[in-house]
């Protein structure tokens, strides 16, 4: 890519990506930080390189020259390479498998299933609800 760095250019303040965490996340964050600055698709291109680290830079260090046309392209490489990094996406039913451990205080499993329910943001408030409600009839003791 050719396009000129403007002098007020800055990279964006987003953590480094070195292969082991999720890569849309980071594609995301970028994405975020390349609109707030305005970045061209040859803009984006140079400065997404600048975000990575370790087997992320060595995987972009041994690319052919040429190798990437556009940052459309180069975010279908990237995705490609580390797709075995993409973080699984919870759904609804995940819910439902959590449950309190043995002298687990409630607290400590109320904060791990909402941890999971941010985790599902396609689980309705009538998912929320069931899943809690399925807790609490796990809880009830019979007369």
């Amino acid at each position: 890519m050719t396009d000129e760095l403007p002098a007020n250019c800055c990279t964006p303040t987003i953590a480094e990506y070195d292969g082991t965490t999720d890569p849309p996340e980071h594609l995301s964050r970028f994405e975020n930080a390349a609109l707030l600055h305005r970045y061209t698709d040859g803009i984006k291109c140079r400065v997404f390189i600048t975000t990575f680290a370790r087997a992320a830079q060595q995987w972009f260090n041994q690319l052919p020259v040429g190798a990437i046309g556009s940052f459309q392209e180069f975010q279908s490489l990237f995705l490609h390479q580390f797709a075995s990094s993409q973080k699984l996406r919870k759904i609804e039913l995940s819910l439902f498998v959590v449950r309190q451990k043995d002298n687990e205080p409630l607290n400590k499993y109320l904060q791990r299933f909402n941890v999971v329910v941010l985790e599902v943001p396609s689980a309705t408030q009538e998912v929320k609800v069931s899943a809690h409600n399925d807790f609490w009839m796990g809880t009830s003791s019979s007369p």
